[in-house]
């Protein structure tokens, strides 16, 4: 593949497959992959964890649109997500479009949301390569000055094992509503969302994590590692 259309096939790809149950379309500058300050904010007191994410898109006919496994990383805002596309499963993500992505090394991805310096990386581990995303200013705003959060206790489920109170959640700004979700927050587990939904014009998205460790990621997970060139 051309440098030209490995990069558009890693946006296809992103904006396939990292929607992250936030909003489900093509990247945009202000939330690249789907993360965003409101979405950490789902989290609650829980500052620092890992996890297995398993996300699903649903389409307007509730038929699975994308089944996407990967790992899940947290650290005082800061968001890592290891994905591997051979494990992806999405209509509209050709096998073609993996097997050139794997030739060029990059069947891989790391997103890394770093609010604190208004970026993300998209590292990929089989090229040593990565790339950049700014993030919008609002978003470090949003950070820095604060979200509200609306939490309504609506019913109680077992997740997983878990005893879960389901909440719905709303999250404002000076302005008004940022994300709406829908949360199973698991008492065992500090409080939190082992499972979210969310809904964004025609799809439903999904994401469960299990195998929850509340052990702090080393802070090296959030860099770029030293031996990795930027794509021009």
């Amino acid at each position: 593949m051309t440098s030209m259309k490995i990069r558009l096939a890693c946006a296809l790809a992103l904006g396939f497959l990292l929607p992250c149950a936030v909003n489900a379309q093509i990247p945009t500058a202000g939330s690249p992959t789907g993360l965003n300050a409101a979405f950490v904010k789902l989290f609650g007191n829980v500052s620092a964890f890992s996890a297995r994410l398993d996300t699903q898109v649903l389409d307007s006919s509730d038929k699975e649109w994308v089944r996407m496994p990967m790992q899940f990383a947290a650290l005082d805002n800061k968001v890592r997500m290891d994905i591997n596309l051979e494990q992806t499963v999405s209509r509209d993500l050709p096998a073609s479009m993996i097997s050139g992505l794997k030739n060029a090394g990059m069947e891989r991805i790391v997103s890394i949301f770093r609010p604190d310096k208004q970026i993300t990386y998209v590292l990929y581990p089989g090229s040593k390569r990565y790339m950049t995303m700014a993030v919008a200013k609002g978003e470090t705003e949003a950070m820095q000055k604060g979200l509200k959060v609306e939490k309504t206790a609506v019913g109680k489920e077992k997740i997983d094992g878990h005893a879960c109170v389901k909440n719905k959640v709303v999250i404002k700004n000076d302005q008004g509503p940022v994300l709406e979700a829908v949360t199973w927050n698991a008492a065992d587990l500090q409080d939190l969302p082992v499972q979210i939904e969310t809904k964004e014009k025609d799809k439903r998205v999904i994401m469960r994590f299990s195998q929850v460790q509340f052990a702090k990621p080393d802070a090296k997970q959030f860099e770029v590692p030293a031996d990795y060139t930027l794509m021009q």
